[in-house]
């Protein structure tokens, strides 16, 4: 039995998430179904994690095992033949038996664009975030530093979150600007249901002169979603990259 660790990239806006559910369009079963097509056998893909509707990846890892004895350097092509242009299987490789996408994953980075244009963009409006209201740089750069370390995220979760802890941490956040748009990228060991959605939302409060930079140290502190911002669509998100070491 060999176990298949795929790295992947998903445009996620036709796709009602990651999750295989039925009777709606799904990545993992969509995944699933191209192995078969390939393999002749019903695999189970198991994820780092699983994205909402609407988000996309850029290396979401994914692993299965086969008895298939395709080599390992077609496999991805092979792959790729039977899938959707919304979904590319960027690498295949054949790892220990032993590993698991998500059980194993030791940091993730997301990215969130935001196009701050007043007229926003046609062709890009699935892949980022339009908020025509200037939005100010310097403090949400400030603002952001408050989420680095180790905290209890509650304010930062939605209200469907079945983990039973909080408590996660951010070992890095960056936040940057290429014209008129706003790219916030944050790594953490791990982010509850919508919690990098909140984050942004919050620091484009920040941006908009309701929340001061200061004042993000005491909203995490507290605790209390009510506090912290509204929740931003899931089109400017982006699960970037999985890390195992």
């Amino acid at each position: 039995m060999r176990n298949i660790k795929l790295t992947i990239e998903y445009d996620g806006k036709d796709f009602n998430g990651w999750q295989k559910q039925p009777n709606k369009l799904n990545i993992q079963g969509t995944i699933e179904q191209a192995i078969k097509s390939i393999t002749g056998e019903d695999v189970e893909l198991n994820a780092s994690g699983r994205t909402d509707a609407g988000v996309h990846a850029l290396g979401q890892v994914a692993n299965f095992k086969t008895d298939s004895q395709i080599p390992i350097e077609k496999f991805a092509i092979a792959i790729n033949s039977k899938l959707k242009k919304s979904i590319v299987i960027k690498k295949a490789e054949e790892v220990d038996e032993r590993f698991h996408s998500r059980l194993n994953c030791k940091r993730k980075t997301y990215r969130y664009i935001i196009n701050n244009s007043p007229e926003g963009s046609a062709i890009y409006r699935y892949l980022e975030t339009h908020i025509p209201q200037k939005l100010n740089f310097e403090k949400m750069k400030q603002a952001i530093k408050y989420f680095e370390g180790e905290h209890d995220f509650k304010a930062f979760k939605a209200s469907g979150t079945s983990s039973k802890s909080s408590v996660r941490t951010i070992y890095e956040t960056k936040i940057y600007q290429n014209g008129d748009r706003i790219f916030i990228e944050l790594t953490g060991n791990g982010f509850l249901y919508n919690m990098v959605r909140i984050i942004v939302g919050t620091l484009v409060e920040v941006g908009l002169g309701k929340i001061e930079p200061n004042q993000i140290e005491n909203i995490i502190k507290e605790g209390k979603r009510e506090n912290a911002g509204k929740t931003l669509p899931p089109n400017g998100l982006y699960l970037l990259e999985v890390k195992y070491e």
